[in-house]
């Protein structure tokens, strides 16, 4: 037992990021390995974190930001920069669910994708600076693991929409003890954030989820990988603009 949930933790590693982390592969662990995706958030988030705290003093606010979004870009891969790029090229240009699910395919990012990942990354600087120095280290710190949250709770509550992939053995180990734990690991961090702002956190959150699921479930049926990868990106923006509403 505790031998399988080692393996799901490590492969959630493994895949969100790209730490050279051993792991082993097994069906089992890698369906299980979703309820841990908010932890490795929890952990991204400290990283991000820690640039802002000691980048913010040398650097200035802005340098800091861009750095620690880099920062997590460059440990992740962009894994979930790739999926918001394909996912809007993908909705944006594809006259149909096929066209669409086609295109999200295809490695090129196009001129949808290239705005939305744009924004997406501008407004997330500019909320992290605009928040101020006192507060920013702990919404990044709660927005990691909270967006990943966001995407699996997608996965636990549609359906994989590709014909093969790991999507589909994946959503089978969501069961309720398993979104419960990745529930609670993503939204106990926004509990460090003053409570003031736990209502607007909570608000941005809730808002990006459903806004980008409505925009490509009612295109597609369901999720794909990209998918999830531009809810992450979008949620932690909606947190991040949450915050700075209720400042």
């Amino acid at each position: 037992m505790l031998a399988r949930e080692v393996a799901a933790f490590t492969l959630a590693i493994q895949f969100l990021t790209r730490l050279p982390v051993p792991a082993t592969y097994s069906e089992e662990a890698m369906a299980a390995s979703p309820r841990y995706y908010p932890l490795v958030g929890l952990f991204l988030g400290a990283l991000g974190a820690a640039v802002l705290f000691f980048g913010t003093p040398v650097f200035g606010p802005v340098v800091a930001a861009l750095l620690a979004i880099g920062w997590l870009s460059l440990i992740t891969g962009g894994l979930h920069e790739d999926g918001l790029a394909d996912m809007a090229d993908g909705l944006g240009s594809g006259s149909t669910r096929a066209r669409a699910l086609e295109i999200m395919r295809d490695s090129r990012i196009g001129s949808y994708g290239a705005l939305a990942l744009g924004f997406t990354l501008a407004l997330t600087v500019s909320g992290l600076v605009a928040i101020g120095p006192d507060i920013t280290t702990l919404t990044l710190l709660a927005a990691q693991p909270a967006s990943r949250l966001s995407a699996v709770i997608a996965m636990a509550t549609s359906r994989y929409q590709r014909a093969e992939g790991a999507g589909d053995g994946m959503q089978q180990g969501i069961g309720p003890v398993a979104l419960i734990f990745a529930t609670l690991t993503g939204l106990a961090p926004c509990l460090l954030l003053p409570s003031h702002l736990w209502t607007g956190a909570a608000l941005g959150l809730i808002a990006a989820h459903i806004g980008t699921r409505l925009i490509y479930q009612r295109r597609l049926g369901g999720y794909t990988g990209d998918c999830l990868g531009a809810l992450q990106q979008i949620s932690q923006l909606g947190l991040i603009l949450g915050v700075l509403a209720w400042l």
